[in-house]
């Protein structure tokens, strides 16, 4: 039975749940009618609805995407910090840079291309593009340019703030060491802004997960992090299934820690280090 608020019927639930989930793939859940409510409230009031029955129709009925990209970007969870869980920078910092950067010396790749899915307001691929740096400062041979990263989103607010690459001190507390921070970022009032150096590593772009992943090209490494866990068992499968075939032969994939392919892939194998999972494309 749905736990519904004041504010939303069980049919503008259904209704809403259902284009929602089509436009973007998130699957809410019966119990989850207040996060609608909750966070389309605003959006719904300013579009001159009386209630979210109109709102839904309004929605279904807009020839362009202006209404349909506020309404996505209102519902995504935008919950990201630095170096989130360690253990996946622990493994790319000792297991697969490494393995990539030997190839670079050896001159057997030009170029390692890692992919961070669902990247927010930036933070995973700024972690990721200042552990590149990191091994390269003390590692010759190996060069960040060669590392070229990817973060791609739904929510344009959240990457206008990522492009920016400004963070306020909340932000800057959520995981990054104070060595790091002092290394990488240079403080402008009561903004950090990320040096030059590592946001020139990062590209950053608009992308549904929805849409065809080969657009984005060939991966060696990938990020997708507390995403999937908000998708259909259905869409998961289909997803994972499209991670795989755009990643390359020798490719790696990092999930969030409390996921698991299990059940919804058999094309990668998993392997462990450093109290953390990861898992290679099967040849």
């Amino acid at each position: 039975m749905i736990t519904k608020s004041d504010g939303i019927t069980e049919s503008q639930f259904s209704q809403l749940r259902e284009y929602i989930e089509q436009q973007c793939g998130i699957a809410l859940g019966d119990e989850k009618a207040y996060l609608i409510d909750t966070r389309l409230t605003k959006l719904m009031v300013e579009s001159g609805c009386e209630d979210f029955g109109e709102f839904y129709k309004l929605a279904k009925s807009e020839t362009g995407t202006t209404l349909r990209d506020k309404i996505v970007d209102a519902m995504t969870t935008n919950e990201t910090l630095w170096f989130r869980d360690a253990h996946p920078y622990k493994i790319l910092l000792e297991k697969l840079i490494p393995t990539f950067a030997e190839e670079l010396a050896a001159g057997k790749r030009s170029v390692v291309r890692i992919w961070s899915g669902a990247c927010s307001t930036g933070q995973e691929p700024y972690s990721v593009a200042i552990a590149v740096h990191e091994h390269c400062r003390t590692h010759a041979g190996v060069k960040p340019e060669q590392f070229k990263i990817l973060g791609t989103d739904i929510s344009a607010s959240a990457l206008f703030l990522a492009k920016a690459g400004r963070y306020d001190r909340i932000a800057m507390k959520r995981g990054l060491d104070d060595d790091v921070r002092d290394r990488y970022f240079k403080q402008n009032g009561q903004i950090w802004v990320i040096d030059e150096t590592i946001k020139k590593m990062v590209e950053f772009k608009k992308f549904n997960l929805q849409d065809p992943l080969v657009c984005l090209g060939r991966f060696d490494i990938a990020f997708l992090r507390y995403v999937a866990i908000y998708f259909s068992d259905a869409f998961k499968k289909s997803l994972l299934a499209a991670v795989a075939d755009v990643l390359s032969p020798s490719g790696y994939l990092l999930v969030g820690a409390v996921e698991s392919l299990r059940g919804h892939s058999d094309a990668f194998e998993n392997h462990t280090h450093s109290g953390g999972s990861y898992y290679k494309r099967c040849a």
